[in-house]
């Protein structure tokens, strides 16, 4: 039940905020040395954490070729059917890792069921898509090539692609130097999660969890303090803020028409996950519109009232939603230089697979 989930949570981030009162937090997120931490800063450690320079686990392969191959796939619209959609079109880094639609359109125009996510920190959460179908960015990154409401490609089109054209064989070789035949499907995805993993957004709120009492303004504080007391932070927690739990959650527009999507219960077949979404980060929520599963609102302040009245049960004042948006607008970070600066990728061939449009 949510609210089992919530109460764990809170009491489990009550006893990492214990072990960390006191302390300032580098780039690293390790502690350097003990200051004191306001009350509110104490709180906001109890549900949040810094996030890290970049989202590799231990043991991850983390060179600049494997990183610069998944740049250049990421942004590669020839392993669609179409030759014209690549992984930038629905998660563009221009807008903040989104399409700004309420739903994509993919090969042949046709929209897919739900709200395109940001791909910003999306390596932190703890599993992949609206219904969590997917563990990692790796595995999540293959099938929308292979979906064909998407990019509509099969692997053997993909390996075509690559394989004609000899500038990728040899990136390949370069980001996989231990393997004897690296152009693989599978080796698609991990070069597109190692680029995913460092789009990484610091935002001042990641200072002020380090210790930097100034970093929020203290409206923003006032905002932040609005979203504990309301109990935001029981379901929005972690380095961003989101993407750890699942929530039972039906739009207003879904219980209008009368057609709700089933959620995670089509992956699981659980009665229990049935209407059930992953809760999707907060940072730059400002910038990352249409919200919901389903991009049914525009409005963020609406989006607050919504979830607030929906999933707590509260019915937020106009200064309580106001001081909350403040909060949220604090959470817009930068978007990493390296993912803005679009690669140059190789030429096509003859045997490069010609764009098939139907």
């Amino acid at each position: 039940m949510p609210g089992l989930k919530h109460t764990t949570f809170a009491i489990a981030g009550l006893l990492f905020a214990a072990s960390l009162a006191g302390m300032v937090f580098t780039h690293c997120d390790r502690p350097t040395a003990e200051v004191p931490l306001t009350e509110l800063q104490q709180q906001a450690l109890t549900f949040a954490r810094p996030l890290p320079p970049d989202a590799f686990e231990e043991g991850m392969d983390r060179s600049e070729a494997l990183i610069e191959l998944g740049k250049m796939l990421f942004f590669e619209p020839r392993l669609s059917k179409s030759g014209l959609i690549s992984c930038n079109t629905c998660h563009n880094m221009a807008t903040f890792g989104v399409d700004q639609l309420p739903v994509s359109v993919g090969h042949g125009w046709q929209k897919g069921p739900r709200n395109a996510p940001t791909v910003l920190n999306a390596a932190l959460h703890t599993s992949q898509f609206w219904d969590g179908r997917e563990p990692d960015v790796e595995s999540q990154a293959l099938m929308p090539i292979l979906d064909p409401l998407e990019m509509a490609a099969t692997e053997e089109h993909v390996l075509a692609v690559l394989w004609s054209m000899p500038e990728y064989v040899d990136h390949f070789r370069e980001a996989f130097p231990e393997e004897e035949e690296p152009l693989l499907y599978a080796n698609v995805g991990v070069a597109i999660g190692a680029f995913e993993r460092t789009l990484i957004t610091p935002t001042r709120f990641d200072d002020y969890l380090r210790g930097d009492a100034g970093a929020l303004t203290e409206y923003e504080k006032r905002g932040l303090h609005a979203f504990i007391e309301a109990g935001c932070h029981s379901c929005h927690g972690g380095p961003a803020l989101g993407g750890r739990a699942f929530s039972m959650f039906v739009t207003p527009a879904e219980r209008a028409s009368g057609q709700k999507d089933p959620g995670r219960f089509d992956i699981t077949g659980n009665e229990l996950d049935r209407h059930a979404f992953k809760v999707p980060s907060l940072l730059n929520i400002n910038e990352t519109h249409p919200y919901l599963h389903d991009g049914s609102l525009w409005g963020l302040g609406e989006t607050v009232d919504v979830v607030a009245r929906e999933m707590l049960g509260s019915e937020l004042s106009p200064e309580q939603n106001a001081e909350i948006l403040a909060f949220l607008a604090a959470l817009t970070g930068e978007i990493p230089a390296h993912a803005l600066k679009l690669p140059v990728l190789p030429s096509s061939t003859e045997q490069t697979p010609r764009p098939v449009f139907d």
